[in-house]
């Protein structure tokens, strides 16, 4: 079974945690991947190169990998240079997804350099979209998977409601593998990113990120 098929149909969940998290250490990070698949999780997404060779040892399901890393006059840090996805394929990942906002990246590297440098590493290219436009252009490019995890956190889509339903519509129209990703906390939510077109639906913060679910309940005592 390819890696795509192996995700169809399935919720793939964000295994990160926020910076200063004792969550962010590679084991935790890997029993929280192992959590997951154990639980019936299709894939992991997972975050740096030490959490993402963790994870690797830990699990045999997919792995959608990133390294964020902020380049001083850029915007975009998600797998943003060509030193980035070494490093993703280098852990083990099968799929690397990246920045495909449109936003300049160090290096001026356009979709279709991502997309070639991911693919001549063996791996599949994710391309997390904003917009639309960035959907049609990152398929155009070439990327195996066109997903809305950036809509909400760019300056023109900010306020957007989520999940991103119509973007997961865009998505679907390419003919590329579909994925929602992005304010996907409920399993309501779920099924309606299935039913816009989705082929597989990432879910984070609303599993993983116990950070921010204990200080949803410990902001109720003041």
């Amino acid at each position: 079974m390819s890696v795509l098929e192996a995700l169809r149909g399935g919720v793939i969940v964000s295994v990160q945690a926020e910076g200063g998290s004792p969550l962010n250490a590679p084991e935790a990070i890997a029993l929280l991947a192992r959590v997951a698949a154990a639980n019936g999780a299709a894939g992991v997404r997972a975050e740096g190169l030490a959490r993402l060779g963790a994870v690797r040892r830990a699990v045999d399901i997919p792995i959608v990998g990133i390294v964020k890393r902020q380049y001083d006059g850029f915007a975009p840090y998600i797998t943003a240079t060509e030193r980035e996805i070494a490093e993703v394929v280098a852990a083990g990942a099968e799929i690397v997804a990246f920045d495909a906002t449109g936003r300049p990246r160090p290096g001026g590297w356009d979709d279709a350099a991502m997309v070639g440098a991911i693919h001549a590493r063996g791996a599949l290219a994710m391309a997390d979209c904003a917009t639309a436009d960035d959907v049609r252009r990152a398929a155009a490019a070439g990327a195996d998977v066109t997903a809305t995890t950036l809509c909400g956190y760019t300056k023109a889509t900010r306020g957007t409601e989520l999940p991103a339903l119509d973007l997961v519509r865009a998505c679907a129209a390419t003919g590329r593998f579909a994925v929602c990703e992005g304010g996907v906390g409920t399993p309501a939510a779920v099924r309606s990113a299935f039913a816009a077109g989705a082929q597989a639906v990432v879910v984070g913060t609303a599993i993983t990120n116990v950070d921010v679910l204990v200080r949803r309940f410990t902001s109720a005592t003041s």
